[in-house]
């Protein structure tokens, strides 16, 4: 009878530590669904979006002034096909 009173009294043990495991998987779970959809959107003003992607970047110029006549279609070719090796796909910078 002794045996038994002792082994209850011994302590949570080392499976205690376990707890905090679990604590920190839900919040970090809680973080990457919510970064993967509700703040996917959001940025803030440290944020910045890189040039190649705003109303104001090269290839967005570009095919403003192509659709404006100010340029004709083989400059506007040769023009993108250098912004495209310096800013990506012009699919992404939106240009006409």
């Amino acid at each position: 009878m002794n045996t038994l009173t002792t082994l209850a009294y011994d302590g949570p043990g080392p499976w205690i530590l376990f707890f905090p495991l679990i604590w920190a998987a839900v919040v970090i779970g809680a973080v990457t669904v919510l970064r993967r959809t509700v703040w996917r959107g959001r940025r803030g003003p440290w944020q910045a979006r890189g040039a190649a992607y705003g109303e104001q970047s090269p290839i967005a110029v570009l095919g403003r002034r192509f659709a404006s006549g100010e340029i004709d279609e083989d400059e506007y070719w040769r023009r993108l096909s250098v912004l495209d090796e310096q800013f990506g796909p012009a699919s992404k910078g939106g240009a006409a």
